[in-house]
């Protein structure tokens, strides 16, 4: 259906431009456990609804124009073993009961012509929050640092959050974090999220 659609475009005379633009985005997220460690990423992607694809790394840059959408909605207009773009932060480890985490950060401008941010963060010992609210401030920052709004990068988070806010420039941020605590008896533990791209 997707692809019915591109080739419409094509030979409407668009782009290719337009026939490689992200017009929908999703966020997931996803953890997994096993003996093996791509195995536990494999399990880590099916947790995110993401196994049956095949994934390419992208940057940070949410298109404009791009809508966020759920995941239930985004993985119905995907097909399996489709090409499918997207942001990617994942972490592993073997070590027993060491917390990890993997976040996805995204900063929207007020302007929809103009592109967002979207930023890949992974770590060890930190919460859901701290390392969500770490990955949404690279992504604000990434923004700010383009449509000029000035800041103090050596503030915290919520200080620059408020700034922002007054503003008036970044109209939305937000996370998908994932974490875990390594298997106790030493089984390799990943966790993913994802900002996937659905052209």
């Amino acid at each position: 259906m997707i692809y019915q659609a591109r080739l419409e475009m094509l030979a409407e005379g668009r782009s290719l431009k337009d026939c490689f633009t992200a017009r929908r985005i999703f966020l997931t997220r996803g953890v997994g456990k096993d003996r093996e460690k791509l195995t536990s990423l494999e399990r880590a992607f099916r947790d995110a609804g993401i196994a049956p694809f095949n994934l390419v790394h992208i940057s940070s840059i949410f298109p404009p124009g791009a809508k966020l959408i759920s995941r239930e909605k985004g993985l119905q207009l995907l097909t399996p073993g489709q090409i499918v773009f997207c942001v990617l932060s994942q972490n592993s480890t073997n070590e027993p009961h060491r917390l990890i985490t993997s976040s996805i950060g995204l900063a929207l401008p007020k302007n929809p012509e103009h592109h967002g941010y979207l930023s890949e963060y992974d770590g060890f010992g930190l919460t859901d929050e701290k390392a969500g609210d770490y990955a949404e401030d690279l992504a604000a920052t990434m923004l700010a640092t383009i449509l000029g709004v000035p800041f103090d990068p050596d503030s915290s988070y919520d200080e620059k959050k408020q700034v922002w806010r007054l503003s008036k420039e970044i109209v939305k941020t937000t996370n998908i974090t994932q974490s875990a605590i390594g298997d106790k008896n030493g089984k390799w533990t990943t966790v993913v999220a994802a900002a996937v791209f659905i052209l």
